[in-house]
């Protein structure tokens, strides 16, 4: 697991030690990358990444210039790899970690109010079964309505046989793609 472009590109990083962990391939976040482009993401922006894990998408975003990344994650293993990515990035004073349960959290918003102009929502696939309404996955997209800047993007790893609903309050599905064994789906606020 490494870093595919920007500032950081080809630095590796730690990766985690359980079994239950599944990394993005390099080859998949390039892609998924390369389609955020097209949404003016991630340089300049500010972003979440939720179910973090020990950071491959959060750190991405940074080493593609984004302004400032708030992790959440709630495993303390876990979190202790990550805290040594981000050092190891250098990307310290741009990050912050928040140890959390992101499906009754979210995206944590700042004193100062500033939301997100993208989000990474990358949770276990066994918790995206059953995303219809009521169901951890929508509640959590309920949540992030409120967290998400007006322009701004959801973006939902699941397995490749998991579809999102259309809608989830003011999120909108805008786009699909699937790779390998894996979907993901990018939902903005509807207009209207």
């Amino acid at each position: 697991m490494r870093i595919i472009a920007g500032t950081k590109k080809g630095m590796k990083l730690l990766g985690p030690k359980t079994v239950t962990s599944r990394p993005i391939l390099d080859r998949v976040k390039e892609s998924l990358f390369n389609v955020l482009y097209k949404y003016d993401v991630p340089a300049g922006k500010t972003a979440a990444d939720v179910f973090s894990g020990v950071g491959s998408l959060g750190l991405e975003a940074l080493s593609r210039g984004a302004k400032y990344v708030t992790f959440v994650e709630k495993d303390p293993a876990v979190i202790q790899i990550l805290k040594k990515n981000i050092e190891k990035t250098g990307f310290v004073n741009e990050s912050k970690i928040v140890k959390a349960d992101a499906f009754r959290l979210g995206a944590p918003v700042d004193f100062d109010g500033r939301k997100y102009d993208v989000v990474f929502v990358d949770p276990p696939y066994a918790t995206t079964k059953d995303v219809g309404e009521g169901q951890p996955l929508s509640v959590l997209l309920g949540l992030l309505d409120e967290q998400l800047a007006g322009d701004g993007i959801v973006v939902v790893r699941t397995a490749k046989h998991t579809q999102l609903l259309d809608q989830y309050g003011k999120l909108k599905v805008i786009e699909r793609r699937q790779w390998g064994t894996m979907t993901i789906t990018i939902l903005a606020w509807a207009s209207g």
